[in-house]
């Protein structure tokens, strides 16, 4: 459900975003083994992924490659393909590793598209809250649930700073995560409070749906925040990063457009 009449390119995109990232979901929610263990890790010995993370993204991969065989892939644990067709997935298979490892249940499956280097459709699906949100460029942000029907997404309406929840995240390499925590020490005390629940593309749709006033971390990846970014702009939300870039690595931001120039003004000030 969108205000206007969808590209028939992107509305594809999404719908096959939406079967994958649904796939994916069942699969990670009905078959995690009661013995789930470490596989590998990332960028520190508690940043994990498992065996499942593995799983994921290769049904969604395979699934994709089958519909779509000339498009490029860019995924979290090693799907890396350039495409002739212009379009290249952004895929994050298990977006909260440590909370599914340890069976807490905010974890979503992540997927984007992109086309000729633009967002144009994003999807992501968190199982355990039984809810999927989904986002086409120009036609805004909608989500599933226990509720009826689809739902269109709006973000909060204004509210000063210091009313403001806001979520973070934090790196898994330990002198960031000091540097963060500093951060976060200096936050607390001029706004509302601070959330943190261990996965990037659900914290941007809980921006995108009124949940949260705004968002904030440093060291994400492309994958992390490909389709929950698109989704919190489609609702109304303001994304970026440093004063005058996008969204990276070096900084991801979304909030209400309230909240999101003194949010990003303090961030620096901070020297996030």
């Amino acid at each position: 459900m969108t205000d206007v009449t969808p590209d028939p390119l992107r509305a594809d995109l999404l719908k096959i975003a939406q079967e994958a990232a649904h796939r994916a979901g069942e699969l990670l929610r009905d078959g995690r083994p009661a013995d789930l263990a470490v596989a590998a890790t990332k960028s520190s010995p508690i940043d994990v992924v498992t065996e499942m993370d593995i799983a994921a993204e290769k049904l969604i991969t395979g699934l994709i490659a089958e519909r779509r065989p000339d498009d490029g892939f860019l995924g979290e644990e090693g799907a890396a393909m350039e495409g002739t067709s212009g379009v290249r997935w952004v895929i994050d298979p298990l977006d909260g590793t440590v909370n599914y490892l340890y069976g807490l249940p905010t974890w979503a499956v992540s997927i984007a598209a992109e086309q000729d280097g633009e967002r144009v459709a994003g999807v992501v699906v968190a199982p355990m809250r039984g809810e999927s949100y989904h986002a086409v460029l120009g036609g805004g942000a909608w989500a599933t649930g226990a509720w009826e029907g689809e739902r269109r997404l709006a973000c909060r309406t204004a509210a000063p700073l210091d009313q403001a929840l806001v979520s973070t995240g934090f790196n898994y390499v330990a002198d960031v995560r000091a540097e963060q925590a500093e951060i976060a020490r200096r936050l607390i005390p001029l706004v509302r409070d601070i959330r943190r629940g261990g996965s990037a593309a659900i914290d941007l749709c809980d921006v995108a749906a009124g949940r949260l006033d705004g968002y904030y971390e440093r060291g994400l990846h492309p994958w992390d925040l490909a389709a929950g970014d698109l989704i919190a702009r489609e609702a109304g939300a303001v994304t970026g990063g440093r004063p005058g870039e996008r969204p990276t690595g070096a900084l991801t931001i979304a909030a209400t457009p309230a909240v999101f120039e003194p949010l990003q003004r303090l961030l620096t000030d901070f020297g996030a």
